[in-house]
């Protein structure tokens, strides 16, 4: 037996190889030697990481093995993907946002904050593409209980008090919101910045809302910290999140706008049994999920997928994790044109080998043969 270790000695066994997970515990080889060192640096070799570590034993171990529950796991695997993830992948596209001009009237932004269900609106001037800033609800909030708060001496007048000591009929509604002073700043960023260096600014500006803008200053898109957060953690639901199924609206053309998270059960109901066929709908419950295991991957957005059966799907939103929102309609055939004069010789060609009609009108003149 040699006394050399052969772990030692093969230079193969070096630190960018792949890992050995052995009771939850990563096991590089080693390379103390300095010709190997030499045979690494010539070769390019380099020194593996914690995150190819980490992803060593998230690939190659099961949850027992390394005491991280699933949960745990799909968030380490999210994380170690976020450095990958681009601002393009996860903001909210241009025709999804909901914003407001610059003189609104306060009245008119209270409804529109009803309405959009957000806690900050974008605010332009014109156009989308020249933005001015954000307004957050909070700010509206406070500037109108400011308005509203009466002075000592209106209340020492007024035999009933008032609630809370605040008279909201002084409140002016009409009043432009650019002449409340409450717009905030906005971040603006590129779509090919990367989400967690978008994550770090954020928490650095505290400034949580950024509009997505492309080489021409055009406004491409919007994304808050919430979307990025949800690419760790998954989906986010809040107390102001509908319960409400998702829906299946049929359009005047008989084609369909769904949410891609209605189930199966739903889809069928409303688009038609023939919809849902085959193995792929056993597998799973939901119409995203049913589409993806038709197509054998992730649909992108704007992408129109032929089938199943005579339908015809066009993905109208989704990001690199999901698909959210479709359109189904039925294919339409269209018959072969044939023109009128192949129609008359195919149906004036005899069987007997006799020649099809002339098109040709005989002579007027009724002169006849020689």
């Amino acid at each position: 037996m040699p006394d050399s270790d052969p772990i030692q000695d093969n230079p193969r066994n070096t630190a960018n190889l792949p890992a050995v997970v052995t009771q939850g515990e990563v096991m590089r080889p080693t390379a103390d030697n300095w010709l190997l060192r030499a045979i690494r640096t010539l070769f390019g070799w380099k020194a593996g990481s914690v995150r190819d570590d980490l992803q060593v034993v998230l690939d190659a171990t099961t949850p027992d093995d390394t005491g991280f529950s699933a949960v745990e796991r799909t968030m380490l695997r999210n994380i170690l993907g976020l450095h990958e993830r681009r601002i393009a992948d996860v903001m909210v596209h241009r025709a999804d946002i909901v914003a407001v001009k610059r003189d609104i009237p306060l009245g008119e932004l209270m409804d529109r904050f009803e309405s959009a269900g957000h806690s900050r609106l974008v605010v332009f001037n014109e156009t989308l593409d020249d933005p001015v800033g954000i307004v957050h609800i909070r700010d509206l909030l406070a500037f109108m209980t400011a308005r509203a708060r009466v002075s000592e001496a209106t209340k020492t007048k007024r035999k009933k008090p008032l609630p809370a000591g605040l008279d909201l009929r002084t409140v002016d509604l009409a009043l432009p919101l650019h002449d409340a002073h409450i717009i905030r700043k906005l971040l603006y960023v590129p779509p090919s910045m990367r989400a967690i260096d978008l994550l770090a600014q954020m928490q650095a500006s505290r400034i949580h809302l950024a509009l997505v803008v492309d080489e021409y200053g055009g406004s491409d898109g919007l994304v808050s910290i919430e979307d990025i957060v949800e690419q760790i953690v998954g989906e986010i639901d809040d107390e102001h999140d509908s319960d409400e199924p998702p829906s299946i609206v049929r359009l005047p053309d008989n084609a369909f706008i769904a949410d891609a998270r209605a189930s199966l059960d739903d889809v069928r109901s409303v688009i038609g049994e023939d919809f849902v066929t085959g193995e792929a709908g056993e597998e799973v419950e939901t119409l995203g999920g049913y589409l993806v295991s038709f197509v054998g991957r992730l649909p992108v957005r704007g992408e129109a997928i032929s089938g199943p059966g005579t339908y015809e799907v066009e993905v109208l939103d989704a990001d690199p994790r999901r698909v959210k929102r479709l359109r189904i309609s039925t294919r339409k055939e269209r018959p072969a044109p044939r023109s009128q004069r192949e129609s008359r010789r195919r149906e004036a060609t005899p069987e007997s080998g006799q020649p099809p009609a002339s098109d040709t009108p005989p002579p007027s003149d009724g002169a006849g043969p020689q």
